[in-house]
């Protein structure tokens, strides 16, 4: 494209002032990189370039306010990008300075970004001071003028070539040694580089004059820049502002005085928090002091001269039309220096007066006044030279203001019943607002105890440190310091600092324990624990329990047994209480008990964890930034409970999410990296926890890019592949095959994961899990030495191998199952059938046995008989027994016996006696005459047969088959051998033995 500007030029002439700006825009970019690594002739791309950077300071005049801003844009993006040659450099800030005065404010704006942009970016240096500059390039004539004469000839040949060329061919190396020559002018003559070659000289001394051009460009603009900080344009005021701050860092001369000239605007602040300027409101007021105690931070005495103001103003009668005026007051308040403290307690002012008013006055509504006796309170004890005797004295005064309804003998009864009918009409509102007094009073005395010995500790090695060292010492001086150093032998100071801290205990001690007469609060202790365990009465109260449970967890915070005892009410609520502003408050106040009271907190933690499962956001994101303060700054052990935490990686809620990641992301530059051994164990949790797959993969992945060491990677697959055995859930193999996929496999961790194959190769049925291990085996090709893709493809035959023998026996394994499953339920038809028919045969069953004489001649005329079929029904049956039993003869007797389910002993004793045929001696005459003899058993409703053989004595054998009901006995299925003949007509009957020798 660069090659074919020439078409696109002409449009610069075009009235549509967005293809101009379109048209700077592709000639910045194509300055800043068409001609980085282009081949051709060096000269040629450095016109050409050359041409599009004239075009674009020609731009910079261009009809358009619209163009000329975007033109100075472009600018900026060059020298960020370092596309900005020193030759040209003080061309382009030129130009930004004279667009200063442009009559767009559009284009003001972008110039003094430029200009910013130019100071960040420079290549002369961290500090701009015009003196540095001149010092050093004057040094540098000189030598260069020693070295001309003896180097005439070279210098007539460098003449040939313009400035411009050496200041535009100069490598960034030449800079830098200047930077290294004017950071320190005391120093100077030690950091001048000895530089003998003369074109390096004349080059250094060339970007020197451009640093100074530079320099004196930019001071030269203070006048300019004072003139844009009274615009009323509110984007000049900003962006002139800052540039004076950058001109400030980079020692730009002017840029101090013209800062001062910033003090009018603080000047019209107070003017508008005083009312001075007709119009404004109170919440204009409220805004003016807030900004002039951001202000106050760095330079406190700006609220000195108008104390009186902010006192009489804060808490007078417009904090009645603006409550969070009063609020903003008190935080001035806190902010004086020193010397306007002490003013402010010796002149005995009346602010201490309108402190304790906003604190026991029901006055501001109630959502604001939470907010404004905050700040007043810790105000009081900032300011008071003695807080808790004021402090205690505002505790009665909002104590009287609630339970005003109560007189003294009303209090002091014993009657039960009375106090609680009396209590029962206490306003929850009133009783809410002195909870929270009760609490934040003790929690800043607190405070104020342990800044007190953070003093007298102070001071103590203050003092240490201020004893005379000389050996001029008077004797009483001398044997004083003796007497100290002995002191310090036998241990006395420390003993002082144990004192110390044992005079600092009783005191946190007696805010909360009522043992003492002179305690401040101790006695609202029991009180305020019964009525946060009383949750029934809360609950219809939810205001009364956001203060009743925050002025817990503050008293719990301040002492440890009454934390204890505590505990078990503060996680209930934490996670029962139906509002989520109670809830949150808890979690938060978790995080200062497990700082405060580490041991107590240490068998809570996994209720501390359980806090993230909250269906609230603001609870949720609440509980991630106190685990995230917590662990990173080791308060809190990482222990197993972690997988929580990665959970919220793939929150719903962006920011929770965000934080999540950034918790892990500093996790990850702790140590040796924690993830990587945490990560087995949130493995195995998350697959415990029924997670949407996407949602699992998308945490694992992040928390594997984070692992970058080799040794790590390759651990973690020993690790993953161990977790594979004795698994059995398809899902967890799913997972760990996934973990396994994103891994970065060096040779080594490759070589691991084909020595662990029997580990996984139990899973290697399943589709996905060879899904997986597939993507592995991609990504080793892609790196793998000749040899390694040898192993790799015999590795992955192997894996193919398997897997399609896994399938085939899965197969084969479903169809032995679906088969398995269609005879139970053909049985359980079966049985059902069973039963419905025994109850319809129940009563020919007790009948007599009736014998059919045909069966005495059967015998003799079998030979004549074509076919002999004798069928068996035994629909009654589950299980058929073939039995054989040897009756003294040699012949085989084939018999048929049909046993309902669940037949009585009785029955089948009387169904086990033998039908003896006389004729059977001659079958075996006949035997050879016969046809075929076919005996169709209907064993419909029976499922197994068990055929039992014996012989009856004589040479030949009979086949019987006997069908046994399921459950029938060996001894049960002997008794009921008989076979029953069936005619086509008539009934066939049990015959005896001596009926058939007779009928022979």
């Amino acid at each position: 494209m660069s090659t074919n500007i020439g078409v696109l030029i002409p449009h610069f002439g075009g009235e549509s002032y967005k293809i101009r700006n379109a048209l700077v825009g592709v000639l910045g970019k194509l300055a800043a990189k068409a001609f980085k690594d282009v081949e051709g002739d060096s000269n040629a791309r450095l016109r050409s370039k050359q041409a599009m950077l004239e075009i674009l300071i020609e731009r910079c005049r261009d009809v358009s306010a619209y163009t000329r801003s975007r033109v100075l844009q472009v600018w900026s993006e060059l020298c960020e990008e370092n596309s900005i040659s020193i030759g040209l450099w003080n061309e382009v800030a030129s130009v930004a300075s004279g667009r200063l005065e442009d009559k767009s404010a559009i284009v003001r704006k972008s110039a003094l970004q430029l200009l910013i942009t130019m100071l960040q970016h420079n290549p002369f240096g961290p500090q701009l001071r015009t003196a540095t500059f001149e010092a050093t390039l004057e040094k540098y004539k000189e030598k260069l003028q020693g070295m001309e004469p003896s180097n005439s000839d070279k210098d007539e040949a460098a003449n040939d070539s313009s400035p411009g060329e050496v200041i535009m061919g100069q490598d960034e190396s030449v800079s830098d040694s200047c930077l290294a020559s004017s950071q320190d002018q005391n120093d100077r003559d030690a950091t001048i580089v000895d530089i003998t070659n003369l074109e390096q000289i004349r080059a250094l001394v060339a970007s020197l004059e451009a640093g100074l051009r530079f320099s004196k460009c930019i001071t030269s603009l203070m006048p300019i820049l004072v003139q844009l900080l009274a615009s009323s344009s509110a984007t000049d005021v900003e962006n002139t502002i800052l540039l004076l701050m950058r001109c400030r860092q980079f020692q730009i001369e002017g840029s101090e005085a013209a800062l001062r000239k910033m003090l009018p605007l603080v000047s019209a602040l107070w003017d508008y928090f005083c009312f001075n300027i007709n119009g404004v409101r109170p919440v204009q007021s409220r805004g003016a002091l807030s900004i002039l105690c951001m202000a106050a931070k760095s330079s406190p005495s700006i609220l000195g001269n108008h104390l009186q103001d902010i006192i009489d103003i804060g808490f007078g009668r417009w904090a009645k039309e603006e409550p969070l005026l009063a609020r903003t007051a008190c935080l001035a308040l806190q902010r004086l220096s020193e010397e306007d403290k002490d003013k402010l307690i010796s002149n005995n002012s009346r602010v201490f007066a309108a402190l304790q008013g906003l604190v026991t006055s029901f006055s501001i509504p109630e959502k604001i006044w939470y907010g404004a006796a905050d700040k007043a309170i810790s105000t009081i004890y900032t300011l008071h030279p003695a807080p808790e005797l004021f402090a205690t004295e505002t505790a009665k005064k909002s104590l009287s203001s609630v339970f005003s309804v109560l007189g003294t003998n009303d209090v002091s009864n014993g009657d039960e019943a009375q106090n609680g009918a009396s209590l029962s009409s206490v306003s929850p509102s009133k009783l809410g607002r002195f909870l929270f007094v009760i609490s934040h009073i003790a929690l800043n005395h607190l405070v104020y105890i342990e800044n007190s010995v953070r003093k007298i500790q102070k001071q103590k090695r203050k003092n240490e440190k201020s004893q005379p060292t000389t050996e001029d010492l008077q004797p009483d001086v001398s044997k004083s310091l003796e007497a100290q150093g002995i002191n310090a032998e036998l241990g006395l100071s420390a003993t002082i600092d144990i004192a110390i801290e044992s005079l600092a205990e009783r005191a946190e001690k007696e805010i909360v324990c009522c043992s003492s007469e002179k305690n401040l609060i101790g006695h609202c202790g029991p009180f305020l624990s019964k009525l946060c365990r009383n949750l029934a009465l809360l609950q219809k109260f939810p205001d009364l329990q956001a203060s009743a449970m925050l002025a817990l967890c503050r008293l719990m915070i301040i002492d440890a047994e009454f934390c204890e005892a505590n505990l078990q009410i503060l996680f209930t609520v934490a996670e029962s209480a139906p509002s989520e502003t109670v809830r949150s408050n808890c979690t938060i106040a978790l995080g200062d008990l497990a700082v405060r009271f580490p041991n107590l907190l240490d068998p809570w933690t996994e209720y501390i964890y359980a806090r993230l499962r909250d269906p609230s956001v603001s609870v949720r994101k609440n509980a991630v930034l106190v685990i995230s303060h917590l662990i990173l700054n080791d308060m809190m052990k990482v222990k197993g409970y972690i997988n929580e935490m990665a959970v919220r990686i793939e929150d719903k809620d962006e920011r929770i999410s965000s934080l999540a990641k950034l918790f892990f992301h500093e996790l990850s530059k702790k140590g040796s990296n924690p993830i990587y051994n945490l990560l087995p164990d949130i493995l195995g949790r998350l697959c415990n926890q029924h997670l949407k797959e996407e949602t699992f993969c998308n945490i694992m992945q992040f928390l594997i890019n984070s692992i970058k060491k080799d040794k790590q990677m390759e651990a973690l697959v020993d690790k993953l592949c161990n977790r594979f055995a004795g698994v059995n859930d398809v899902r967890q193999w799913e997972y760990i095959s996934y973990c396994l996929s994103q891994l970065t496999f060096t040779e080594k961790g490759l070589k691991k994961l084909i020595d662990n194959f029997k580990m996984f190769e139990h899973a290697l049925s399943e589709d996905s899990v060879m899904n997986h291990f597939r993507s592995v085996i991609s990504k080793c090709k892609k790196f793998a030495k000749p040899e390694l893709k040898i192993c790799i493809e015999e590795f992955e035959e192997k894996l193919s191998k398997v897997h399609q023998e896994k399938k085939e026996q899965e197969e084969t394994t479903k169809n032995a199952e679906a088969h398995r499953q269609r005879i139970d339920s053909l049985d359980e038809f079966l049985v059902t059938k069973e039963v419905s028919e025994n109850s319809g045969n129940s009563a020919e069953d007790e009948t007599s046995e009736v014998v059919d004489p045909s069966v005495d001649s059967s015998t003799e005329h079998m030979e004549n008989t074509p076919e002999c079929s004798v069928n068996t029904s035994a629909e009654n049956s589950q299980t058929t027994a073939p039995l054989t039993e040897s009756e003294g003869g040699g012949e085989e007797i084939q018999s048929a016996q049909p046993v309902s389910k669940g037949m009585s002993r009785l029955r089948a004793k009387k169904t086990r006696d033998p039908v003896v045929d006389p004729s059977v001696d001659r079958s075996t005459e006949y035997k050879g005459n016969t046809p075929e003899h076919s005996a169709d058993t209907s064993t419909e409703n029976s499922q197994t047969s068990v055929p039992l053989t014996g012989t009856e004595g004589g040479s030949e054998e009979i086949q019987s088959t006997q069908p046994v009901g399921k459950g029938v006995s060996r001894s049960r299925a002997r008794k009921t051998r008989d076979p029953v003949v069936e005619d086509s007509a008539a009934p066939v009957r049990r015959a005896t033995r001596s009926t058939r020798r007779q009928g022979s």
